[in-house]
């Protein structure tokens, strides 16, 4: 069973593109703590498109159980900490953060398995979820998601674009 508990930026990158429909599609279960889900509520309409914290039926919403460790709060934002803490609690099989501190947190200190929303495109596209992970990286700039140009180039090579 694969376990993935999502931060918000993924969350938004992929609702900009409508393609969060691939979440459930490749992970058995997708969690978010509650600091999620209010960062998503309070992005504006234009960005996800609908409530879609409240709405996703495939989507759990959890409380972090213990208290989030120092570390965390101190160098990430509540979101990003309360996935990492989240993730530790269900031992999950990985987290979906795009930032590239909290991405270094969760690997490096906690050990935990980290993706990316590339990944998730990269993984959508080898199980034929999606024809083109170029088109889906390059609506995700136009809706404003930054991306780096090596990040891009690395995601088209790797997808054979």
């Amino acid at each position: 069973m694969s376990l993935l508990v999502s931060n918000t930026g993924p969350l938004i990158a992929l609702g900009a593109i409508d393609a969060l429909y691939l979440l459930p599609q490749l992970y058995e279960r997708v969690v978010i703590p509650d600091e999620v889900r209010e960062e998503l509520n309070a992005a504006p309409h234009g960005i996800m498109r609908f409530p879609f914290a409240e709405t996703a039926d495939w989507l759990e919403v959890q409380k972090v159980a213990t208290p989030v460790d120092p570390l965390l709060i101190t160098v990430l934002d509540w979101g990003e900490a309360a996935v990492i803490q989240l993730a530790r609690e269900l031992h999950a099989d990985m987290v979906l953060i795009d930032e590239q501190k909290g991405r270094k947190v969760a690997r490096s200190v906690y050990h935990l398995r980290v993706i990316g929303t590339v990944r998730v495109l990269l993984d959508a596209k080898s199980n034929g979820l999606i024809s083109s992970v170029g088109t889906a990286l390059k609506d995700m700039r136009r809706n404003g998601y930054w991306l780096h140009d090596t990040i891009l180039q690395r995601a088209l090579l790797e997808a054979g674009e």
